[in-house]
C-alpha cells in the first residue's frame, strides 16, 4: 500500500505512544518516553527499521476500525473469506515499565493469523539478539531489553531477524500478547494481565471522559481531541507534546519534516484555556506547573520549547539510514528551533500565568516575581527582530505577531496589578509599554492602502496568525482594521477554502519589500489546520457566525476515520501532512467548538 498519514491511529500510556496502521502494523513506537530513540521506525524507513504487524494470513488493509466510545482502545477488524477476527490494541497506564498489548479474538468462523515482530532499536538501526526465557522472546541490546509473551502460549519461531507466529482462532476466542520494554541492567518487571488491562483500560479512560462538560454540537470530536491531548501529555511532570512523531513531512518528498515530540510555549494559552473550559482543572494544573519549572531561570534565557521533563538541549541532527515517510527525506531528530529568539513566547506565558491566576488554579510561589522578570527582560529587549511563532529559518524579522505578544504581556501585567493591587509592579511604566507598542504596530505593521495588517514590518506578505488580534484584546473585533485583516488574509491565503499560514514563494525583493524567502526552506507546504480555525473564530467574533460553523464543520470533516487530525491538509490530494496527532489542531477543534457552540454545549 502507498503510505498515508491519515492511515494512522495513536494508542499510548501518557509517557509514550504508537502508531498503527490500517494493516494491523504498530509502524512507530518510542521507548520509554514520547522523545527517546524508536523501536519501531518503519514509519519512517521499511520493514527493516522495525514494525509489529498481526493480521489474518494474506490480508492487507482492514474492513473497518475505531476507537471504543470514550476511549484510547483501539479495535481493528477484518472479514475474511473463513471468518471475522478482531485485534484490540492498547497500551495500560503503566506501573514500572511500558507495555504494549494486543489482543486477538475471534469474532466469526476460523481465521489464521500471521504476526511478525521485527524490533529495531536505535531509531531502526540495530538488531537485538534475542533468546527465549521463561515462555518469552527476550530482546536485548544495549541499554534496551523487550519481552514478548502471549496468553494462551503460542509458537513462534525466527526468521529473517523477526519474530514470527501462526495460530488459528474462531468464534469466541482469544490470543493476547504483550511486549514489555525495560531497561536491559534491571530485573524484568511483574507481568501485566492483558485481558485485566484492557478492562481497567476501558473503565479509566470513559471515567476520564465522564469529566468533561461539554455537552454540544460535535462532542464526539470534542471529547477525541480531549482524549488525544491526554494522550500526547507526559503523565510524570504535565508537558504535553506538540505530536507523537517525527519528520512526517509538510510537503510530500520534500525537506520540511521536524522533530515535534517536545512541549512548545505557543501551545500553552490555548491548551490551558481549553483544558479549563470543559473542566479538566488538575490537568490544567500539571501543564501549568510545567510550565513553571520549565521557564524558571533568566528570563534571557526563555526557550521556544523544552523536552518533556523541562530539558533545555534539543540538539538537532539527521538519521541517514531511514528513507523517509514517502521518501521525504531528511528525517531529523531534535530541533534547532529551540535555539530561536521568538518574542511571542513572553506573551504566552505572561497570558497562561494571567489566565491561570484568574481561573482559580492554586497559588506558586514566586511566580509574579517571574513574571516580573519577563516584563524586565521586555522593556529593553522587544525592539529586536526574531523568527516568529512559525519557526522560520531564513533570518529575523519584526514579526507582527511578535509585536502583538510583547503587548500582550504588558497588558496582562497591567491588568494583574488593576487587580490585585497588593502585589508589587511598574504599573505606570507598563502601560507606557503597552501604549508604545500598540503605536508602533498601528504604524509600522499595518497597510492602510489595503486595510490590513502584514506579516513583518514594511512587508506586503500576510500571516495567518495575524487572526489572533482580536482574540487577544490587541484590537476590538469591529474595528476595520481587524474586519479587514481577516478579509486579506482569507483572500490571499486561502488555498481550496483553508488557509496556508504564510506564502512560501515570497518575492525577489525588487518592490523594495522584505518579502524574500521568509522561512528560508525550498518547497511548499499544506494548508495548515489550526490557522483555519483561527479564521473560524475570527469570522464568529466579526459577527459571521453562520461562515464560521460552515468552516468548522469543514473542518471537523477532515480528521482520519478514527478522529486525528495531523498539522495540515492538502484538499487538492485530500491528504493529511506534517506530523500526526498534532495537538495544535485538536487544541483548535477544541477551542473553536467551545466559541461556536459554548453557550449551547458548556457545562
Amino acid at each position: 500500500m502507498d503510505p498515508s498519514i491519515e492511515d494512522y491511529a495513536l494508542i499510548g500510556d501518557e509517557q509514550t505512544a504508537a502508531l498503527i496502521s490500517t494493516d494491523g502494523s504498530v509502524d512507530w513506537l518510542c521507548l520509554p518516553r514520547f522523545d527517546s530513540a524508536a523501536c519501531f521506525a518503519k514509519l519512517l524507513g521499511d520493514e527493516d527499521n522495525g514494525y509489529w504487524r498481526i493480521a489474518p494470513v494474506g490480508a492487507d488493509r482492514c474492513t473497518r476500525r475505531a476507537y471504543r466510545r470514550d476511549t484510547l482502545v483501539l479495535d481493528t477488524e477484518w472479514e475474511t473469506g473463513q471468518g471475522t477476527v478482531r485485534v484490540t490494541d492498547l497500551m495500560p497506564q503503566r506501573d514500572q515499565a511500558p507495555d504494549l498489548v494486543r489482543v486477538v479474538e475471534g469474532l466469526d468462523g476460523e481465521v489464521t493469523l500471521h504476526s511478525v515482530l521485527k524490533l529495531r532499536f536505535d531509531y531502526g538501526s540495530i538488531v537485538p539478539w534475542v533468546r527465549r526465557a521463561d515462555g518469552h522472546r527476550v530482546a536485548v541490546a544495549g541499554p534496551d531489553s523487550a519481552w514478548l509473551r502471549s496468553e494462551p502460549e503460542v509458537r513462534s519461531w525466527g526468521e529473517d531477524f523477526g519474530t514470527h507466529a501462526e495460530f488459528t482462532v474462531r468464534k469466541g476466542e482469544k490470543v493476547a500478547f504483550v511486549l514489555t520494554w525495560h531497561p536491559s541492567h534491571v530485573e524484568r518487571p511483574p507481568l501485566v494481565d492483558p485481558y485485566e488491562s484492557l478492562r481497567h483500560s476501558v473503565e479509566d479512560w470513559r471515567a476520564w471522559v465522564s469529566r468533561c462538560r461539554y455537552d454540544g454540537p460535535y462532542r464526539d470530536a470534542v471529547v477525541r481531541s480531549l482524549i488525544t491531548l491526554k494522550a500526547l501529555t507526559y503523565a510524570p511532570t504535565g508537558g504535553i507534546v506538540a505530536a507523537a512523531t517525527t519528520s512526517l513531512p509538510e510537503e510530500p518528498g520534500g525537506v520540511r519534516n521536524w522533530d515535534y515530540r517536545y512541549c512548545w510555549l505557543r501551545d500553552s494559552t490555548l491548551t490551558l484555556g481549553a483544558l479549563l473550559a470543559v473542566g479538566y482543572q488538575e490537568e490544567a494544573e500539571a501543564w501549568r506547573n510545567w510550565l513553571l519549572r520549565a521557564v524558571a531561570g533568566d528570563p534571557a534565557d526563555l526557550q521556544i520549547m523544552y523536552g518533556v521533563a523541562g530539558e533545555r538541549r534539543l540538539p538537532e541532527f539527521e538519521v541517514p539510514w531511514l528513507s523517509g515517510f514517502a521518501g521525504s527525506t531528511p528525517v531529523r531528530i531534535g530541533n534547532d528551533a529551540v535555539n530561536q529568539l521568538q518574542l511571542d513566547v513572553y506573551g504566552e506565558v505572561m497570558d497562561s500565568l494571567s489566565l491561570a491566576r484568574e481561573s482559580g488554579l492554586s497559588a506558586q510561589p514566586d511566580v509574579w516575581a517571574l513574571q516580573r522578570a519577563l516584563m524586565d527582560f521586555l522593556r529593553t529587549h522587544w525592539r529586536q527582530p526574531d523568527e516568529g511563532l512559525w519557526e522560520v529559518r531564513g533570518g529575523r524579522r519584526q514579526f507582527v505577531h511578535s509585536k502583538v505578544m510583547v503587548w500582550v504581556a504588558a497588558d496582562r501585567a497591567v491588568r494583574t496589578l488593576e487587580r490585585h493591587p497588593e502585589l508589587d509592579g511598574d504599573l505606570d511604566g507598563w502601560r507606557a509599554l503597552r501604549d508604545e507598542v500598540h503605536r508602533e504596530v498601528c504604524d509600522k505593521g499595518y497597510d492602510p492602502a489595503r486595510n490590513t495588517f502584514t506579516q513583518s514590518y514594511g512587508s506586503r506578505e500576510l500571516d495567518a496568525a495575524l487572526l489572533l488580534i482580536p482574540r487577544v484584546g490587541f484590537l476590538p473585533p469591529d474595528d476595520p482594521r481587524v474586519v479587514g485583516t481577516i478579509d486579506a488574509v482569507r483572500e490571499e491565503l486561502d488555498h481550496c477554502g483553508l488557509l496556508r499560514r504564510y506564502t512560501t514563494d515570497g518575492s525577489d525583493g525588487s518592490d523594495g519589500s522584505d518579502d524574500a524567502a521568509v522561512d528560508g526552506l525550498p518547497g511548499s507546504e499544506g494548508t495548515f489546520l489550526v490557522c483555519s480555525f483561527w479564521l473560524a473564530d475570527a469570522l464568529h467574533m466579526t459577527g459571521r457566525t453562520k461562515e464560521a460553523r460552515e468552516l468548522f464543520e469543514r473542518l471537523a470533516g477532515l480528521a482520519n476515520d478514527v478522529g486525528l487530525l495531523s498539522e495540515e491538509f492538502d484538499p487538492v490530494t485530500g491528504r493529511q501532512l506534517g506530523n500526526l496527532p498534532q495537538a495544535f489542531s485538536h487544541i483548535g477543534l477544541v477551542n473553536t467548538a467551545l466559541a461556536l457552540f459554548g453557550e449551547d454545549g458548556a457545562g
